[in-house]
Protein backbone atom coordinates (compact mmCIF):
# COMPACT_ATOMS: atom_id res chain seq x y z
CA UNK A 1 0.00 0.00 0.00
CA UNK A 2 0.87 3.78 -0.47
CA UNK A 3 1.22 5.23 3.31
CA UNK A 4 1.55 8.78 4.21
CA UNK A 5 3.61 9.01 7.57
CA UNK A 6 4.02 12.76 9.37
CA UNK A 7 5.55 13.42 12.69
CA UNK A 8 7.99 16.31 13.77
CA UNK A 9 10.99 13.40 14.23
CA UNK A 10 12.74 12.56 11.45
CA UNK A 11 13.94 9.70 14.07
CA UNK A 12 10.52 8.50 14.40
CA UNK A 13 9.85 8.62 10.64
CA UNK A 14 12.89 6.37 9.28
CA UNK A 15 12.02 3.80 12.42
CA UNK A 16 8.31 3.73 11.37
CA UNK A 17 9.21 3.86 7.38
CA UNK A 18 11.77 1.18 7.34
CA UNK A 19 9.37 -0.86 9.31
CA UNK A 20 6.60 -0.17 6.81
CA UNK A 21 8.95 -0.63 3.53
CA UNK A 22 10.00 -4.15 5.07
CA UNK A 23 6.90 -5.11 4.16
CA UNK A 24 6.85 -3.67 0.87
CA UNK A 25 4.76 -0.69 1.62
CA UNK A 26 5.34 2.64 -0.35
CA UNK A 27 6.25 4.95 2.75
CA UNK A 28 6.02 8.87 1.72
CA UNK A 29 7.23 10.53 4.92
CA UNK A 30 6.68 14.42 5.93
CA UNK A 31 7.60 16.26 8.66
CA UNK A 32 5.09 19.19 8.39
CA UNK A 33 1.53 18.22 8.11
CA UNK A 34 0.39 21.24 5.65
CA UNK A 35 3.07 19.47 3.21
CA UNK A 36 1.42 15.97 3.81
CA UNK A 37 -1.93 17.31 3.15
CA UNK A 38 -0.83 19.12 -0.38
CA UNK A 39 0.70 15.61 -0.95
CA UNK A 40 -2.43 13.49 -0.34
CA UNK A 41 -4.48 16.46 -2.60
CA UNK A 42 -2.50 14.32 -5.83
CA UNK A 43 -2.05 11.29 -4.58
CA UNK A 44 -5.37 9.52 -4.81
CA UNK A 45 -3.12 6.38 -4.68
CA UNK A 46 -2.59 6.57 -0.74
CA UNK A 47 -4.77 4.72 0.96
CA UNK A 48 -2.97 5.04 4.86
CA UNK A 49 -2.48 8.03 6.73
CA UNK A 50 -0.21 7.60 9.84
CA UNK A 51 0.12 11.65 11.79
CA UNK A 52 1.40 12.19 15.23
CA UNK A 53 -0.88 14.52 17.37
CA UNK A 54 2.00 16.78 18.24
CA UNK A 55 2.77 18.23 14.49
CA UNK A 56 2.92 21.70 12.96
CA UNK A 57 1.34 24.05 11.34
CA UNK A 58 -1.58 22.36 11.86
CA UNK A 59 -1.98 19.75 14.70
CA UNK A 60 -2.90 16.10 14.21
CA UNK A 61 -6.57 16.10 14.59
CA UNK A 62 -6.47 19.49 12.25
CA UNK A 63 -4.83 17.13 9.65
CA UNK A 64 -7.42 14.45 10.61
CA UNK A 65 -10.71 16.97 10.21
CA UNK A 66 -8.84 18.46 6.67
CA UNK A 67 -7.74 14.48 5.50
CA UNK A 68 -11.31 13.59 6.04
CA UNK A 69 -12.65 15.98 4.25
CA UNK A 70 -10.60 15.45 1.68
CA UNK A 71 -10.98 12.07 0.58
CA UNK A 72 -15.30 12.54 1.35
CA UNK A 73 -17.39 9.07 0.42
CA UNK A 74 -15.69 8.91 -3.25
CA UNK A 75 -11.85 7.91 -1.59
CA UNK A 76 -10.52 4.88 0.37
CA UNK A 77 -8.41 6.05 3.00
CA UNK A 78 -7.59 5.30 6.45
CA UNK A 79 -6.36 7.00 9.15
CA UNK A 80 -3.73 6.13 12.07
CA UNK A 81 -3.14 8.73 14.70
CA UNK A 82 -0.52 8.07 17.63
CA UNK A 83 1.04 10.08 20.60
CA UNK A 84 3.41 9.04 22.94
CA UNK A 85 0.34 9.76 25.24
CA UNK A 86 -1.59 6.91 24.78
CA UNK A 87 -4.66 8.31 27.07
CA UNK A 88 -8.39 7.68 26.56
CA UNK A 89 -8.89 11.79 25.87
CA UNK A 90 -6.54 11.63 22.94
CA UNK A 91 -8.46 8.29 21.88
CA UNK A 92 -11.77 9.95 21.81
CA UNK A 93 -10.62 13.81 20.17
CA UNK A 94 -8.87 11.73 17.40
CA UNK A 95 -11.58 9.11 16.84
CA UNK A 96 -14.18 12.63 16.97
CA UNK A 97 -11.61 14.08 14.35
CA UNK A 98 -11.85 11.27 11.98
CA UNK A 99 -9.52 8.95 12.80
CA UNK A 100 -10.09 5.01 12.65
CA UNK A 101 -7.42 4.41 14.50
CA UNK A 102 -5.42 5.28 17.63
CA UNK A 103 -1.69 3.74 18.50
CA UNK A 104 1.09 4.43 20.89
CA UNK A 105 4.54 6.34 19.56
CA UNK A 106 6.44 4.40 19.20
CA UNK A 107 4.35 1.63 17.24
CA UNK A 108 5.88 -1.48 17.86
CA UNK A 109 6.29 -3.57 15.01
CA UNK A 110 4.03 -6.81 15.25
CA UNK A 111 1.17 -3.84 16.38
CA UNK A 112 1.43 -1.61 13.73
CA UNK A 113 1.28 -4.42 10.69
CA UNK A 114 -1.85 -6.09 12.89
CA UNK A 115 -2.99 -2.45 12.37
CA UNK A 116 -2.36 -2.24 8.64
CA UNK A 117 -3.61 -4.97 7.63
CA UNK A 118 -6.59 -4.15 9.31
CA UNK A 119 -6.58 -0.93 7.58
CA UNK A 120 -6.04 -3.08 4.30
CA UNK A 121 -9.09 -5.13 4.83
CA UNK A 122 -11.52 -1.64 5.23
CA UNK A 123 -10.16 -0.02 2.36
CA UNK A 124 -10.78 -2.83 -0.06
CA UNK A 125 -13.91 -2.99 1.36
CA UNK A 126 -14.32 0.60 0.64
CA UNK A 127 -13.25 0.28 -2.26
CA UNK A 128 -15.72 -2.62 -3.43
CA UNK A 129 -18.39 -0.43 -2.00
CA UNK A 130 -17.27 2.65 -4.12
CA UNK A 131 -17.01 0.71 -7.40
CA UNK A 132 -20.88 -0.55 -6.49
CA UNK A 133 -22.10 2.45 -6.19
CA UNK A 134 -20.59 3.68 -9.13
CA UNK A 135 -20.95 1.61 -11.78
CA UNK A 136 -23.62 0.02 -13.87
CA UNK A 137 -24.30 -3.78 -13.15
CA UNK A 138 -24.69 -5.02 -16.25
CA UNK A 139 -21.97 -3.50 -18.73
CA UNK A 140 -19.30 -2.46 -16.05
CA UNK A 141 -19.48 1.37 -17.65
CA UNK A 142 -20.03 4.03 -15.33
CA UNK A 143 -24.09 4.68 -13.59
CA UNK A 144 -26.06 7.69 -14.00
CA UNK A 145 -25.05 9.32 -11.54
CA UNK A 146 -21.20 8.72 -11.41
CA UNK A 147 -20.79 9.83 -14.99
CA UNK A 148 -22.58 12.98 -14.23
CA UNK A 149 -20.00 13.83 -11.11
CA UNK A 150 -16.96 12.78 -13.26
CA UNK A 151 -17.99 14.35 -16.29
CA UNK A 152 -18.94 17.62 -14.27
CA UNK A 153 -15.39 17.77 -12.51
CA UNK A 154 -13.73 17.28 -16.03
CA UNK A 155 -15.56 20.54 -17.18
CA UNK A 156 -14.08 22.03 -14.19
CA UNK A 157 -10.54 21.66 -15.74
CA UNK A 158 -11.57 22.80 -18.91
CA UNK A 159 -9.55 25.50 -20.57
CA UNK A 160 -10.18 27.52 -23.47
CA UNK A 161 -7.60 25.46 -25.53
CA UNK A 162 -9.20 22.25 -24.57
CA UNK A 163 -13.05 22.36 -25.75
CA UNK A 164 -14.79 19.14 -24.78
CA UNK A 165 -17.49 17.13 -26.31
CA UNK A 166 -20.59 14.69 -25.46
CA UNK A 167 -22.22 12.05 -27.39
CA UNK A 168 -25.44 11.03 -26.27
CA UNK A 169 -25.81 7.29 -28.04
CA UNK A 170 -29.01 5.16 -28.30
CA UNK A 171 -29.53 2.06 -29.46
CA UNK A 172 -31.65 1.79 -32.54
CA UNK A 173 -35.22 -0.32 -32.38
CA UNK A 174 -34.25 -1.37 -29.05
CA UNK A 175 -37.75 -2.80 -28.35
CA UNK A 176 -38.29 -4.43 -30.56
CA UNK A 177 -35.02 -6.06 -30.14
CA UNK A 178 -36.36 -7.50 -26.80
CA UNK A 179 -40.11 -8.47 -28.22
CA UNK A 180 -38.82 -10.31 -30.97
CA UNK A 181 -35.44 -12.27 -29.39
CA UNK A 182 -36.07 -11.76 -25.63
CA UNK A 183 -34.11 -9.70 -22.62
CA UNK A 184 -30.89 -11.83 -23.02
CA UNK A 185 -30.51 -10.92 -26.56
CA UNK A 186 -31.42 -7.15 -25.86
CA UNK A 187 -28.84 -7.66 -22.39
CA UNK A 188 -26.00 -8.71 -24.62
CA UNK A 189 -26.80 -6.05 -27.51
CA UNK A 190 -26.15 -3.65 -24.77
CA UNK A 191 -22.90 -5.57 -23.61
CA UNK A 192 -21.87 -5.51 -26.71
CA UNK A 193 -22.58 -1.07 -27.63
CA UNK A 194 -20.72 -1.06 -24.04
CA UNK A 195 -17.84 -3.00 -24.88
CA UNK A 196 -16.72 -0.60 -28.44
CA UNK A 197 -17.48 2.57 -26.43
CA UNK A 198 -14.82 2.10 -23.51
CA UNK A 199 -12.07 2.81 -25.51
CA UNK A 200 -11.75 6.55 -25.14
CA UNK A 201 -13.16 9.28 -22.76
CA UNK A 202 -15.60 9.28 -20.01
CA UNK A 203 -18.24 6.63 -20.72
CA UNK A 204 -21.57 5.56 -18.73
CA UNK A 205 -24.50 4.10 -19.08
CA UNK A 206 -27.21 6.67 -18.55
CA UNK A 207 -30.30 4.27 -18.45
CA UNK A 208 -31.99 1.39 -20.83
CA UNK A 209 -30.31 1.31 -23.81
CA UNK A 210 -28.87 5.01 -23.67
CA UNK A 211 -24.99 5.67 -23.59
CA UNK A 212 -22.83 8.99 -22.48
CA UNK A 213 -19.36 9.44 -23.65
CA UNK A 214 -17.48 12.16 -22.86
CA UNK A 215 -14.33 13.36 -24.49
CA UNK A 216 -12.26 15.67 -22.38
CA UNK A 217 -9.82 17.20 -25.25
CA UNK A 218 -11.91 16.71 -28.96
CA UNK A 219 -13.29 20.05 -30.89
CA UNK A 220 -16.90 19.65 -32.56
CA UNK A 221 -14.63 17.91 -35.75
CA UNK A 222 -13.11 15.11 -33.77
CA UNK A 223 -16.04 14.40 -32.04
CA UNK A 224 -17.96 14.10 -35.20
CA UNK A 225 -15.11 12.32 -36.82
CA UNK A 226 -15.24 9.88 -33.40
CA UNK A 227 -19.04 9.59 -33.45
CA UNK A 228 -18.81 8.42 -37.23
CA UNK A 229 -16.39 5.88 -36.58
CA UNK A 230 -18.36 4.31 -33.72
CA UNK A 231 -21.29 4.30 -35.53
CA UNK A 232 -19.65 2.10 -38.25
CA UNK A 233 -18.32 -0.38 -35.61
CA UNK A 234 -21.63 -0.77 -33.96
CA UNK A 235 -23.33 -1.42 -37.64
CA UNK A 236 -20.73 -4.11 -37.77
CA UNK A 237 -21.97 -6.23 -34.48
CA UNK A 238 -23.20 -9.23 -34.99
CA UNK A 239 -25.24 -10.74 -31.78
CA UNK A 240 -25.22 -14.69 -31.47
CA UNK A 241 -29.22 -15.98 -31.28
CA UNK A 242 -30.25 -19.29 -31.86
CA UNK A 243 -28.53 -20.36 -35.02
CA UNK A 244 -28.04 -16.96 -36.55
CA UNK A 245 -27.33 -13.13 -35.79
CA UNK A 246 -28.83 -10.29 -35.08
CA UNK A 247 -27.61 -6.49 -36.27
CA UNK A 248 -27.64 -3.26 -34.57
CA UNK A 249 -27.67 0.23 -35.68
CA UNK A 250 -27.13 3.32 -33.59
CA UNK A 251 -28.14 6.66 -33.58
CA UNK A 252 -25.79 9.60 -31.79
CA UNK A 253 -26.21 13.14 -31.04
CA UNK A 254 -23.24 15.13 -30.24
CA UNK A 255 -22.62 18.74 -28.22
CA UNK A 256 -19.63 20.71 -27.67
CA UNK A 257 -19.01 22.81 -24.71
CA UNK A 258 -19.24 26.51 -25.03
CA UNK A 259 -17.96 29.50 -22.05
CA UNK A 260 -19.57 29.10 -19.04
CA UNK A 261 -21.47 25.72 -20.07
CA UNK A 262 -22.68 23.07 -17.49
CA UNK A 263 -22.91 19.16 -18.31
CA UNK A 264 -26.88 19.55 -17.92
CA UNK A 265 -26.94 21.59 -21.09
CA UNK A 266 -24.83 20.02 -22.63
CA UNK A 267 -26.40 16.72 -21.66
CA UNK A 268 -29.90 18.37 -22.90
CA UNK A 269 -28.45 19.46 -26.57
CA UNK A 270 -26.75 16.21 -27.44
CA UNK A 271 -30.40 14.38 -26.41
CA UNK A 272 -31.83 17.05 -28.80
CA UNK A 273 -29.54 15.88 -31.53
CA UNK A 274 -30.39 12.35 -31.03
CA UNK A 275 -33.68 12.78 -31.43
CA UNK A 276 -33.35 14.69 -34.20
CA UNK A 277 -30.98 11.75 -35.79
CA UNK A 278 -33.98 9.28 -34.60
CA UNK A 279 -36.44 11.14 -36.46
CA UNK A 280 -34.28 11.59 -39.37
CA UNK A 281 -34.15 7.81 -40.15
CA UNK A 282 -31.92 6.55 -37.33
CA UNK A 283 -28.04 5.25 -37.88
CA UNK A 284 -26.82 8.67 -38.09
CA UNK A 285 -24.88 11.16 -36.51
CA UNK A 286 -26.39 14.84 -35.55
CA UNK A 287 -24.83 17.69 -34.19
CA UNK A 288 -26.41 20.14 -31.77
CA UNK A 289 -27.86 23.33 -33.47
CA UNK A 290 -26.21 26.59 -32.19
CA UNK A 291 -27.36 29.88 -33.50
CA UNK A 292 -24.38 31.83 -32.93
CA UNK A 293 -22.18 29.09 -34.95
CA UNK A 294 -24.51 27.32 -37.17
CA UNK A 295 -27.84 26.53 -38.13
CA UNK A 296 -29.08 23.67 -39.50
CA UNK A 297 -27.52 19.77 -37.87
CA UNK A 298 -24.63 17.83 -39.62
CA UNK A 299 -25.92 15.08 -41.12
CA UNK A 300 -23.42 11.83 -41.63
CA UNK A 301 -23.90 9.40 -44.40
CA UNK A 302 -26.56 6.46 -44.02
CA UNK A 303 -25.55 2.68 -44.94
Amino acid sequence: MQIVVVDSSQVVLRVIGSLLEARGHTVHEFTESDAALEFLTVAPDVRVLITSLEVRPMNGLELCWAVRLLAEDRRPLHIITMSSANSVHNLAEALDSGADDFIEKPPRAEELHARLRAAERMTKLQEELIRLAETDGLTGLLNRRAFRERTEAAVARVTPLRRPSLIVVDIDHFKRINDVHGHDIGDRAICAVAHLFQEEGIVGRLGGEEFGIFLPERDRDSAIFHAEGLRVRVRALRIACGDGTVGLTCSFGVSTWSEGDTIPAMLKRADIALYEAKAAGRNRVMVETRPTSFTTPIRTSVS
